[in-house]
């Protein structure tokens, strides 16, 4: 049964999404009789509804929010139902199964989050009374500030509460006697303190908002909230700091645990399938293994070429010695970019514009950026660059050189810039960019790493000691493959991650810990790390099937590859080779059985 809070919230829930599938319904049933707009612009006005609905309803941890998207996902699955596939083109029908497989797993991402926040309720008391001030302003609801500011000055009493119960929990007390589970002691694991930390900086802001929106036009406003709003205010950012230093542990020291949330099995096959690669991930592990154990064999020849024998981490060790000194690296990166370009272009390998080669420039990366990027990435027209700034520790900067070395940094420089992410993201913003709201790290960074395949195979390394520099990438990429799903399993810790990459790859730790902070950081998708070598296999398998068969020149196919936009690789061989295509068309493409090197 039922008690009666939970009847209530569970009322509010039935009523609100009736509420919203009525306009779901009115809005479907009012456009059966228009004339359809081919799946390109079907796909910008979805996209137009999405942001319009996620900026309207902006209530983090929101029950409405939650009910409103999961209701504009259903009501655009019945639009997509409604749509002429079988009278579609070959880009019809693939724009079709992409807009259908996003709004499935965004209806997922939905259940997901729900679930998420039924575990941190307990946690925050104080939730539904600022959510439901805001709700109230955005419907334009004449304000009682009398009212409002007894409403926001029980939230300090509420924090107190829950926070001595926690620290109980901390102290592993027992319940007293006849004390109810809902006051008693409260232990919590640190990835919920986590968490809940963000969750309550985030009610944080809301409460700021609806505060700035009345404080100093309503006349009585300032008079009942300006002290209970201050004190609220205090309290909850206190309270989201005990979250998250004292329970969690996070302090912002070098030495913070690595916290991260490991998706588990189920949902781990779940995002796997969206990605539209028909693997499981232990078969996915078992190609990441095959990948390293390539890479540790040319290391081993690579290292013979060096005078160092099998001992192919004394060879790297070596490498690693070889970098540039203050105030060179940059001078160094851009010499690289442009032979990377020359390279590329004195072979026809993939068209490079002017203007594209003329838009791009460095940018240095912060230390504290460093933290969790050691290495250079790409980011809007901007390489940006690793190297060591005077202030940070000794031992660090030593790490980040070494990181940082010629010939790690000179491969990475195509990568990162032409024929990588640059030259990708200059294509991707010309050619069918509304694409880019299926964007996928299986295309995105795995043609990045595919054109690190391409340059092994035409001699790019000059020495035995840039072939170090890029099989030590290329490593580093299957190994992701391996830490990332053993992760995400339940099979290996952070730490753990952390040991792999040093003891296998050959990482600096600074290097290693940084890669793990961001593997498990939550800023990217979970299955980011695997996208790099595994999307590059599948665009090798492709170059294969076409090239390798003469449907098309080396040009031909890498220029339409970027001009497809960054979809699932799966989704450009279906448009390249014409596979028959349905409405529930499912991936079936087994590109990795087999060793592409």
């Amino acid at each position: 049964m039922l008690n009666e809070a939970t009847g209530e919230r569970t009322m509010q829930r039935i009523l609100s999404v009736l509420f919203f599938a009525m306009f779901a319904f009115a809005s479907v049933a009012g456009e059966a009789d228009e004339p359809r707009p081919p799946m390109d612009e079907l796909i910008r006005r979805f996209e137009a509804d999405r942001s319009g609905v996620g900026r309207f309803y902006d209530l983090p941890w929101s029950p409405l929010r939650f009910d409103r998207m999961e209701s504009l996902y259903s009501e655009w699955l019945g639009k997509l139902a409604l749509h002429d596939f079988e009278g579609s083109d070959q880009t019809g029908k693939i724009d079709y199964i992409l807009l259908r497989n996003e709004l499935r797993y965004e209806m997922l991402r939905v259940t997901r989050e729900r679930k998420k926040l039924t575990a941190m309720e307990p946690l925050l008391p104080f939730r539904s009374a600022i959510q439901d001030l805001e709700h109230s302003r955005w419907r334009m609801d004449s304000i009682n500030s009398e009212t409002a500011a007894g409403r926001v000055a029980d939230i300090p009493a509420q924090i107190r509460k829950i926070r001595e119960r926690l620290e109980r929990g901390r102290k592993d007390e027992k319940p007293k006697e006849n004390e109810s589970p809902e006051s008693g002691p409260l232990k919590i694991e640190a990835l919920l303190a986590k968490r809940s930390a963000g969750a309550v900086e985030e009610m944080r802001n809301t409460l700021k908002n609806w505060f700035s929106f009345y404080d100093g036009f309503q006349p009585d406003f300032s008079w009942w909230l300006k002290k209970p709003y201050e004190e609220t205010n205090k309290a909850l950012e206190e309270y989201s700091k005990f979250l998250r230093e004292e329970i969690a542990g996070l302090k912002g020291k070098d030495e913070d645990a690595l916290l991260g949330e490991p998706l588990g099995a189920e949902s781990l096959a779940e995002d796997i399938a969206a990605e539209m690669i028909p693997y499981t991930p232990q078969e996915l592990l078992a190609i990441g293994e095959r990948e390293f154990a390539w890479c540790e064999e040319r290391m081993k020849e690579a290292s013979r070429e060096m005078g160092s024998g099998d001992d192919w981490k004394a060879a790297l060790a070596k490498v690693k010695a070889l970098h540039e000194p203050p105030g060179k690296q940059d001078e160094f990166v851009a010499a690289q970019g442009r032979e990377a370009i020359e390279f590329v272009r004195s072979r026809n390998l993939v068209t490079i514009p002017r203007l594209c080669e003329e838009t791009w420039r460095l940018s240095m990366l912060p230390p504290d950026t460093q933290k969790s990027i050691p290495y250079a990435a790409y980011n809007g027209q901007n390489m940006l660059v690793a190297y060591p700034r005077d202030d940070m520790k000794h031992d660090d900067k030593l790490m980040s050189m070494r990181g940082n070395n010629k010939h790690f940094t000179r491969i990475v420089t195509a990568h990162e810039l032409i024929p990588g992410h640059h030259l990708q993201a200059f294509n991707a913003a010309r050619y069918k960019p509304y694409r880019g709201m299926f964007s996928t790290p299986f295309f995105v960074e795995g043609w990045a790493l595919y054109w690190e395949f391409k340059l092994w195979d035409l001699n790019f390394a000059r020495s035995p000691e840039d072939k170090v520099g890029m099989l030590f990438w290329r490593m580093h990429r299957a190994a992701r493959i391996i830490v990332t799903l053993k992760y995400h399993l339940g099979q290996m810790k952070p730490n753990e991650m952390v040991d792999f990459l040093m003891e296998r790859v050959g990482h600096e730790r600074f290097g290693a810990t940084s890669e793990v902070r961001r593997f498990i950081s939550g800023d990217y998708s979970p299955l980011y790390q695997c996208g790099y070598m595994l999307g590059a296999l599948q665009l090798r398998a492709l170059h294969r099937d076409v090239v390798g068969k003469g449907k098309m020149t080396e040009v031909q196919f890498n220029d339409a590859v970027l001009r497809c936009g960054p979809i699932p690789v799966e989704m450009i061989r279906a448009g390249f080779e014409a596979t028959p295509l349905e409405r529930e068309t499912k991936s079936s493409w087994r590109f990795g059985d087999t060793s592409l090197n």
